[in-house]
């Protein structure tokens, strides 16, 4: 993965980062148990999550999953429908305007590929997300991949490579379907 970073048991990084995910867990519970309606209270739990407060134009349909939300951030005007995973402990960044379908991942963790080492740490990759982009329902984009202003990832596309900015990108694993231009 582009930037992917291992993160080694023992290791004062890791241990840092696995002891915020039970914060994490305990806000988005909370987080779940909001109505949309009520949007400044959603607002003021994921200013909780991330430590940053989110533009008014800021919109979310709980439930939401995230592993660490320090390390999460968001632009203006997104759009986050429910059911989203957003595994965070690699860093992603979300840009303005850009709409995420439901049951989106955006996924920047997993373990090292040998068996002989899999058990030893994690691996992190950061997301960055541009703006205006649209993430269409049940899609995973995966640590260490950036997806261009403008884009488009269809619905159910796992993204494995950066995504050129107005770019349709759609299927298992994400390819170019064409140019938005």
């Amino acid at each position: 993965m582009k930037g992917e970073r291992r993160l080694r048991r023992g290791t004062d990084e890791l241990r840092e980062l696995v002891a915020g995910v039970p914060r994490a867990f305990a806000c988005c519970a909370a987080l779940a148990r909001l109505p949309y309606d009520d949007q400044e209270a959603i607002r003021a739990a994921w200013e909780t999550l991330t430590g940053r407060a989110p533009g008014p134009d800021f919109r979310l349909v709980p439930p939401v999953h995230c592993d660490h939300g320090l390390r999460l951030r968001v632009g203006a005007g997104v759009f986050v429908n429910h059911g989203c995973t957003l595994n965070d402990m690699g860093g992603i960044e979300i840009g303005d305007r850009t709409l995420i379908g439901p049951n989106v991942s955006l996924l920047t963790g997993g373990h090292p590929m040998p068996v002989a080492e899999r058990h030893d740490g994690i691996v992190v990759a950061p997301i960055r997300v541009g703006a205006d982009v649209w993430i269409g329902a049940g899609a995973i984009v995966l640590g260490g991949v950036t997806v261009g202003d403008g884009a488009v990832v269809a619905a159910g596309a796992v993204v494995t490579r950066d995504v050129p900015p107005a770019t349709l990108v759609a299927g298992t694993p994400a390819r170019a379907v064409r140019r938005l231009d």
